[in-house]
């Protein structure tokens, strides 16, 4: 089990990793050994996830999402399988774990006439100072 929130959490059985050949650190054994962790998480039809957490995740994926709703991480950022694999799993808990969090619901609020009034009377008297100070005459000179 793989433990993400409280809530949630992963079985192993949910999470594919399978290992590809990888660019990169590692000289000619680059080209001999496929050290490349890709992972494959299917959201679509994980029964780990609630609905809203589901939701936001394949929202939140973007290109990493396929048309099946499946994940797809590749980590090839070090020389070892064990590493990208681990590296792999870190990122996918943490794009998890982002989706857990609700954004606040926000109400949006217009500013008071008093503030707008105020704001086109401070601007008025900055150019007029402005003004002043070029020599050029102004409107009310």
């Amino acid at each position: 089990m793989l433990v993400i929130t409280p809530t949630i959490a992963l079985a192993e059985s949910e999470i594919g990793v399978t290992f590809i050949r990888a660019g990169g650190p590692g000289g000619q054994n680059v080209n001999k050994v496929a050290t490349a962790a890709q992972l494959r998480f299917d959201v679509r039809r994980s029964p780990s996830l609630p609905e809203r957490v589901r939701q936001r995740l394949e929202r939140q994926a973007g290109a990493k999402l396929t048309k099946d709703g499946v994940i797809v991480l590749t980590a090839s950022r070090f020389r070892t399988q064990e590493a990208n694999r681990k590296d792999a799993v870190a990122r996918l808990v943490a794009m998890i774990e982002a989706a857990t969090h609700q954004p606040k619901f926000r109400v949006p609020t217009r500013p008071s006439k008093a503030v707008k009034k105020r704001r086109l009377e401070s601007k008025t008297k900055r150019g007029s100072l402005k003004r002043a100070r070029s020599g050029k005459p102004g409107p009310e000179e």
